[in-house]
């Protein structure tokens, strides 16, 4: 750092008053213009330098051309969550320049591309103007990648502004480069001749500035999609049929990148034991799967909501047929083509109950990236045990955006093919088996995989009525019987599935339940709320059926707010839906508007919730314990 640039920041911090670490950042630029990999630099090099970040990508559904935002949020106390407000503003658009301008709170920042000639016309924030065309002539860059390394004037001109190590920027794009030293330092060097050119012509009033920390020791940065991925190798997928589809295509497309890596036969190292297709639509994907799983491999697919509306077909033939499936839901905002690059949570009474007839669906949800990985393994082997599709639900929020993560941990359980029976168990037997048939009482039957050579090991896989022994039938007590142990295999699901998350606090008498992406603004908010005299408990729903702990949840707190990213408050109905006798003690608090949930929302919505319903008491009670802060 320069001795001009050190001597103004102090100034503007004995001036102004530094806020350090704790504000967030928003780039405007184009969709395709390779801001991206500015903003991943940056989000990367704030990260390295100890200080807890996130980012969110706002980007359109076409391929170029459109207004796109990425907002990194700086949190030395590890807020995660979106912030709705804007302290610094990058503007290198001129469709979104007054938009831009409008949202930088009093007193930010607002950077601008000097050629945007367009008037400021706003006294209370700083305005830094930068020459990003003359920086970009002068750094010799070809004339085709003029465009995308533009956009690292604003990484130059932010290092110096807000104080971020030049080295943890390099050390970013090393990474993103994977080491090239040409791509390296073409960027870098733009990066340094607009640092260098902020020292000697902007003076800082701001109050903005980061200042290294160790708050992400111990912490990798990663997407859910790639997380699944992993987590769906280490789990031994052995097939993987999937359509292209926002948000869910980075998944599939990560599988293809790491299968090749990790997953290579060791006694014939040119042999794959893997395969990837990429079916003509989703119908084709499943179907695939189906027949995979059903051969005795380790069968997925991933997609989104109109995909899965496709795919409802084949799913309730797996679930009849009660062939082991994995099928990831990566969410986006519905219904029909919907927002394809917007988030939600908007499919978990559709998956619930998929396909027609008498049909529940096994769920997982994860909350943290940590647990796409994690889910990504544990759900082959809940597929197995029960042989029933497995639906995960995550959403873009995790699908598609930077989080801090513990690292992946190995799966610490062997694998679980379930009840199959190979040769010996067959003459162990004398031939005696039902495919069909509940042996054990819990609802699960015995299988057999294509290849056990044993005479009686075959039968005949159907979707239509059937008795124990996969024999064709319409008897009605048969299929009464049918139907009755498919709902006692659900019950038993819930002792194979992972229990849900419960953080409590001192004489909380309020309750929180949500699921997934919505937790970390749910936790942010819970602390806002502990600060103003409100205890809450939280729970965090992680797969369906319910264990017996949610409704346990429920019956230890007088009012339970559901929180969730849904017009129709989803999980508020299949809470309701399982708990007849509890549901007055529940309040829907359910929202969408394609963006991630932020923690004033949620703090917010939760002490306004007793002035909107006709609940005298819950008002009585919830004035009394404002009254007492």
């Amino acid at each position: 750092m320069s001795a001009t640039q050190t001597l103004e920041q102090d100034q503007a911090a004995q001036t102004k008053g530094s806020v350090v670490n704790d504000f967030s950042i928003t780039v405007g630029t184009v969709n395709g213009s390779g801001s991206q990999t500015s903003n991943l630099t940056i989000l990367r090099a704030l990260f390295k330098m100890g200080i807890p970040v996130s980012g969110k990508n706002l980007f359109p559904s076409n391929i170029q051309g459109l207004p796109t935002w990425y907002t990194i949020r700086v949190s030395k106390d590890g807020f995660l969550a979106r912030r709705e407000e804007h302290e610094i503003v990058v503007a290198m658009n001129p469709a979104t320049f007054a938009k831009d301008l409008a949202g930088v709170l009093p007193g930010g920042a607002f950077l601008y591309a000097d050629d945007i000639r367009l008037a400021i016309g706003r006294s209370d924030i700083s305005v830094y103007p930068m020459p990003v065309k003359q920086l970009v002539k002068e750094s010799g860059a070809p004339s085709e990648l003029r465009d995308y390394v533009a956009n690292m004037v604003y990484v130059g001109v932010l290092a110096w502004l807000l104080n971020i190590d030049l080295d943890k920027i390099y050390q970013a794009l090393n990474f993103h480069f994977k080491g090239k030293p040409k791509p390296i330092d073409l960027n870098f060097g733009v990066v340094q001749a607009a640092h260098q050119w902020a020292s000697q012509n902007l003076t800082k009033t701001d109050p903005y500035r980061v200042e290294p920390m160790s708050a992400t020791e111990g912490y990798i940065m990663a997407d859910g999609n790639t997380a699944a991925a992993l987590g769906a190798i280490y789990g031994g997928v052995q097939f993987a049929a999937w359509y292209p589809i926002t948000p869910a295509s980075s998944l599939a497309e990560s599988l293809v990148e790491y299968l090749p890596i990790l997953r290579k036969d060791p006694e014939e190292p040119g042999r794959n034991t893997y395969a990837v297709v990429q079916a003509e639509d989703e119908l084709a994907a499943i179907g695939m799967a189906v027949g995979a799983g059903w051969a005795g491999l380790r069968a997925m697919t991933s997609t989104s909501g109109p995909g899965l509306s496709l795919m409802a077909e084949y799913a309730g033939l797996a679930y009849f047929a009660e062939v082991p499936l994995v099928i990831w839901d990566v969410q986006r905002v519905g219904p029909s083509t919907g927002l394809p690059t917007r988030t939600a949570q908007g499919d978990l009474t559709f998956v619930s109950f998929i396909g027609h007839g008498d049909t529940q669906s096994i769920i997982l949800l994860p909350g943290s990236v940590n647990e796409c990985f994690e889910f990504g393994w544990r759900a082959f082997d809940i597929a197995e045990r029960l042989q029933t599709p497995v639906f995960v639900l995550s959403d873009l929020d995790f699908g598609m955006n930077q989080w801090m993560t513990e690292p992946f941990r190995y799966p610490d359980t062997p694998m679980d093919r379930g009840k199959v029976l190979w040769e010996e168990d067959l003459e162990r037997l004398k031939g005696e088996w039902a495919r069909y048939r509940d042996v054990d009482g819990d609802g699960i039957p015995y299988r057999t995989l294509p290849g056990n050579r044993h005479p009686a090991a075959a039968y005949f896989t159907r979707g239509t009525g059937h008795d124990e022994n996969a024999r064709y039938s319409e008897d009605n007590q048969v299929w009464r019987d049918l139907l009755a142990r498919l709902k006692r295999k659900f019950e038993t699901a819930r002792q194979y599935l992972p229990a849900p998350e419960v953080d409590c606090m001192d004489c909380a008498q309020y309750g929180i339940i949500a699921f997934g992406s919505t937790t970390p603004a749910i936790q942010e908010a819970r602390h806002h709320l502990a600060q103003r005299g409100i205890p809450t408990d939280y729970l965090r729903v992680r797969a369906l059926p319910f264990a017996h702990e949610v409704g346990e949840f429920i019956s230890n707190h007088e009012i339970v707010y559901v929180v969730e990213m849904n017009r129709d408050g989803q999980l508020h109905q299949l809470l309701t839906l399982e708990y007849p006798h509890l549901a007055t003690r529940l309040r829907s608090i359910a929202y969408t508007d394609g963006l991630p949930l932020s923690a004033s929302f949620v703090r917010e919505a939760i002490l306004a919730w007793p002035n909107k319903v006709e609940d005298l008491e819950s008002k009585q009670k919830f004035a009394s314990l404002m009254a007492e802060e």
